[in-house]
């Protein structure tokens, strides 16, 4: 593809809105990434799972936030 059909394909992308740039942005994105693994897929949709059954049974520690902000504070030495 020539500068010329880039820059004429950017300007084009430019007038669309929000919204609209969103998703071709996000599959040029996700082309980058190369394929998926559907094994990581799942795991992180049980531990999703299995950390918000902690939060609704009550058997989760939650933070405020800014408790959680003094913490990572204190973690990252500021």
């Amino acid at each position: 593809m020539t500068t010329e059909t880039l820059n004429h394909l950017r300007s084009r992308i430019l007038t669309l809105s929000k919204s609209e740039r969103a998703a071709p942005a996000r599959e040029l994105i996700m082309s980058l990434d190369g394929p998926g693994d559907d094994s990581v897929e799942q795991a992180w949709k049980d531990e999703i799972i299995r950390r918000v059954s902690k939060v609704k049974s009550g058997k989760a520690t939650l933070l405020s936030r800014e408790e959680f902000r003094t913490k990572m504070r204190a973690r990252i030495g500021l």
